[in-house]
């Protein structure tokens, strides 16, 4: 037990226990370390201290979201994350027929726009937003999904005017979550729905794992989140929680192999750039593939015992 460098953001406390330090694991941006600590009172685990502001950008490569070009290799993989998210489709689809709503759904994080387009395939109205201005123009120019440069805090949108809102593993990355979180409470329309999602801290692979879960994401990932602690956000800015959902296709399974096998990720070597032969990178691509393969019994299993490696949360305003 210590004293933090800042506050919790649940609960205020000050009070933590240093839990152990890590550093960039999977896209070696950095090798400082950084100390990841959980608070003595609530139980939320983040890194203290943060990076700072200023030195964010650098652990963001160029190329951190998917855009495919033209070449055979990049059609699979998108036909291989089209399969994968259909499990975020279908959430958010069930989420906008529970509503009364009928503004559009804005995905905010929306980087190259895949599950926008989508959704805009399903006859949905879709609008994107994103930090980066050329993730936005390749969501709106390869998935003809409208999309605009900002933060959600600061969106150019009126009040009350989005039918649906979805968050995919954002907020972890926020150094003020609530921001996001009020800022969806104010655009959406009455009975509108929130959709979130965040590495979930509570899964089994984190407590098998510790540092080298792929969860914890040092130093993108500036919270690590349990269910619970997003249930006491959302609560706290506004919201009521309808479901939740601890098993994603896309992102459990693969996220247990590059826990295990960062060097063998896909996105990873692509960030990274990492000269490889056509042939060395399919025996990569196929070797990472049967790991994910062999990664589902495990995952579906603690996803069953709400113990998986992601949650997935509806809720709407109260």
């Amino acid at each position: 037990m210590s004293a933090c460098l800042g506050a919790c953001l649940i609960c205020g406390s000050a009070r933590c226990t240093p839990l152990f330090t890590a550093s960039d694991r999977l896209y070696h941006t950095t090798t400082q370390p950084f100390a990841v600590v959980q608070c003595d009172e609530c139980g939320l685990i983040r890194l203290d201290p943060p990076p700072a502001p200023d030195e964010l950008h650098r652990y963001y490569p160029d190329n951190y979201w998917f855009a495919p070009d033209s070449g055979a290799a990049s059609r699979l993989e998108e036909a291989y994350r089209r399969l994968v998210l259909r499990d975020h489709v279908r959430f958010a689809a069930e989420a906008i027929g529970h509503s009364r709503a009928q503004g559009p759904l804005l995905d905010a994080g929306c980087g190259g726009g895949l599950f926008l387009g989508m959704m805009r395939e399903r006859g949905v109205r879709v609008l994107g937003l994103d930090y980066s201005r050329e993730a936005a123009a390749i969501a709106w120019s390869r998935q003809q999904a409208p999309a605009v440069c900002a933060t959600l805090d600061a969106a150019p949108f009126r009040s009350a005017s989005m039918g649906a809102i979805t968050m995919f593993h954002v907020l972890e990355h926020l150094y003020d979550p609530r921001a996001y979180l009020t800022a969806a409470r104010d655009l959406l329309q009455p009975d509108g729905r929130l959709i979130v999602q965040v590495p979930n801290a509570a899964c089994w692979q984190f407590h098998l794992l510790g540092r080298r879960w792929n969860g914890v994401d040092v130093p993108r990932h500036i919270f690590d989140f349990r269910g619970a602690d997003v249930d006491r956000l959302l609560l706290g800015c506004g919201f009521e929680v309808v479901r939740r959902k601890y098993f994603s296709l896309r992102d459990n399974p693969a996220g247990l192999a590059s826990s295990l096998a960062p060097s063998l990720d896909p996105m990873a070597r692509r960030v990274r750039r990492v000269r490889e032969s056509g042939g060395a990178r399919l025996a990569k691509d196929l070797t990472y593939l049967a790991l994910v393969l062999a990664s589902l019994p495990f995952t579906v299993l603690e996803a069953a015992f709400h113990a998986g490696s992601t949650v997935m949360i509806e809720a709407r305003g109260v």
